[in-house]
């Protein structure tokens, strides 16, 4: 069951000057131009979607590795030029979008610059660095009237959507456990990337990776495998488990965990990292079901991981396509009732109905073990997400994922990130929306 794949500086003065940008583009072609804030992998796969997407173009990029600035000139052409920070991006008022594909722990404080600038955002999952970081982030988007998309795709997709209409009409009964993993067991699934040779303190600006973060000495392993490291990643938690929660609360209809209970260690890449290889974690939600998760980079049966959303009625599994399991439990009491006195057993099973449901002799012909499967085909769902996107920029809708649904899925990662390094329970405040002390 393969799963798919993922306001620390003040705005400047040219920021402030900046106004709010119109509701749809004004410019000559009625394209949305978005520039581009953070240039690596994920986010040449983000723009190589984007270009797909009708009535978008993007004509700006920034990244503080030369090389990806130029690899993407390469890809985008001629409707693209580089800006030297992400704030000449944002003061630039031909733009009315931006994609923020940066490291974690710079994407508050540049959506929330963006939005002051009247700029509509995409920004990659996780949306926070931080738990606390998510109600700043949805205050300043509401209060500038823009639109901020966060990048967990799934929920984009038909396949989710078809699980979400099994849910909500009782087709699995009543749901009370989700189980979702995701696996690997390579080195680069473990973030351990390939450095450019020709990486050096010339083609890198690393004080512009660093910003808000810890001061540290110059290292291209930071740089350009930031995710091991905590001063810039939650680790497996705001890279994987953010995607399972999105779908989980998209599908349940929930919010958030009430409580999280998590343990994690670091097993295996212990050269390369200090966050953990090896996670689980326990969710408990009040809207009346557990969620199970786990991951590891150093096994991936089950070809990477999976969903198990499982009910009183039937189960859907979610990976590669969508299964539905019907349930065929049947009572079947016959063990216990043989240590009772003779009489008392024949009297248990003179009831037609016991008859019918315990004893397999005289059951009637029934369908068991039904199985629906579902594949989706057509667009990729990057390629779905960044053209609700781009809708939702036109319509001034609300988008498929937007800032306070991003925030409470990152929430999780939070507060599983906090359990293993405390030890201990966390448990979530529904009105302040941030973790409980």
């Amino acid at each position: 069951m393969p799963l798919s794949r993922r306001h620390f500086l003040q705005t400047t003065s040219a920021l402030a000057a900046a106004a709010p940008a119109p509701a749809t583009p004004a410019t000559a072609n009625d394209r949305i131009q978005v520039g581009v804030i953070g240039a690596g992998a994920r986010s040449h796969e983000l723009m190589q979607a984007l270009m797909t997407v009708p009535g978008a173009q993007i004509v700006g990029v920034t990244d503080a590795y030369k090389g990806r600035v130029e690899r993407t000139l390469e890809r985008v052409g001629k409707s693209a030029k580089p800006y030297p920070s992400f704030q000449s991006i944002l003061s630039d008022k031909s733009i009315d979008a931006v994609v923020v594909a940066t490291p974690d722990h710079w994407h508050k404080s540049i959506v929330i610059q963006a939005v002051e600038a009247g700029k509509d955002v995409y920004c990659e999952k996780p949306l926070t660095y931080t738990a606390s970081e998510g109600m700043e982030i949805v205050r300043a988007a509401e209060k500038a009237k823009r639109i901020v998309q966060v990048g967990s795709q799934g929920v984009s997709s038909q396949t989710q959507t078809k699980a979400r209409e099994w849910i909500r009409s009782g087709k699995l009964g009543k749901v009370t456990m989700i189980r979702a993993a995701y696996n690997r067991n390579t080195a680069s699934g473990a973030w351990i990337y390939p450095i450019p040779p020709d990486a050096s303190p010339k083609t890198v600006d690393w004080e512009t990776f660093l910003g808000p973060a810890p001061k540290r000495p110059f290292s291209l392993e930071r740089f350009f495998r930031w995710r091991c490291y905590e001063d810039y990643s939650g680790g497996i938690a705001t890279d994987l488990f953010v995607h399972l929660c999105t779908t989980i609360h998209y599908l349940m209809d929930a919010k958030a965990p009430s409580r999280v209970m998590a343990m994690g260690e670091l097993y295996r890449w212990t050269t390369s990292r200090d966050v953990p290889d090896t996670l689980n974690a326990i969710l408990e939600y009040p809207e009346g079901f557990a969620v199970n998760l786990s991951s590891t980079f150093n096994n991936q049966l089950s070809a990477g991981g999976g969903f198990q959303i499982l009910g009183t009625e039937g189960s859907i599994v979610l990976g590669d396509g969508m299964s539905f399991h019907a349930e065929s439990a049947v009572e079947d009491n016959r063990w216990i009732v043989e240590s009772w006195p003779s009489r008392l057993e024949a009297d248990y099973y003179k009831s037609p109905k016991v008859r019918e449901s315990e004893m397999p002799q005289t059951w009637k012909p029934r369908l068991r073990g039904e199985l629906e499967v579902y594949h989706e085909t057509g667009a990729d769902t990057t390629n779905a997400h960044l053209s609700n996107w781009v809708d939702s920029i036109r319509s001034r809708k609300p988008p498929y994922e937007d800032a306070l649904t991003g925030h409470r899925a990152a929430a999780c990662a939070h507060m599983v990130n906090r359990s293993v390094k405390q030890r201990r329970m966390m448990e979530w405040d529904f009105r302040q929306e941030d973790i409980k002390a």
